[in-house]
């Protein structure tokens, strides 16, 4: 059983509706052999990355960089990470009020450090809410399960 971790900050209802969403994805009935769990960002801890085969993080954009709880998430698993997790597959959704491409920038340059390996492009939901959000964020989730249950990432 491979596992795939999300690790995402939700301040809000929208926030949780989009990590829900992701996890839902991922847990799509067609993929069996893929364990998803949803771990907000200030209870996630190295553990959880070390155990997981592949990571999809979720942040909203604040001050145009990456969340505050994203932040702390990744400077607590840096070090126990560094070496243990080269090559581990990591998507990105950024929920933005602006562009998102600081926070997008922000987490790839920590991630570059840890020397992840991007499964796919970032998904940048940006401006007011739109209901379509939620069936991006299932699609990024299924993708990452799917694949990680071919073997392709």
């Amino acid at each position: 059983m491979k596992r795939l971790l999300i690790v995402a900050n939700l301040p809000s209802e929208n926030t949780r509706r989009l990590a829900a969403a992701v996890r839902d994805g991922a847990r799509h009935p067609d993929i069996d052999a893929v364990d998803c769990r949803l771990v907000e960002a200030l209870d996630a801890c190295a553990d959880d990355v070390l155990a997981a085969d592949a990571i999809i993080l979720g942040t909203t954009e604040n001050f145009g960089l990456l969340s505050g709880r994203l932040k702390d998430f990744l400077e607590r698993i840096y070090y126990p990470c560094l070496e243990h997790t080269e090559g581990l597959p990591w998507a990105l959704y950024v929920r933005a009020g602006n562009d998102g491409e600081g926070a997008m920038r922000s987490v790839e340059r920590i991630v570059t450090g840890l020397r992840w390996r991007a499964a796919q492009p970032a998904l940048v939901l940006k401006g007011d809410w739109q209901d379509q959000y939620t069936a991006q964020a299932t699609d990024l989730g299924t993708a990452m399960a799917a694949g990680l249950e071919l073997g392709a990432l």
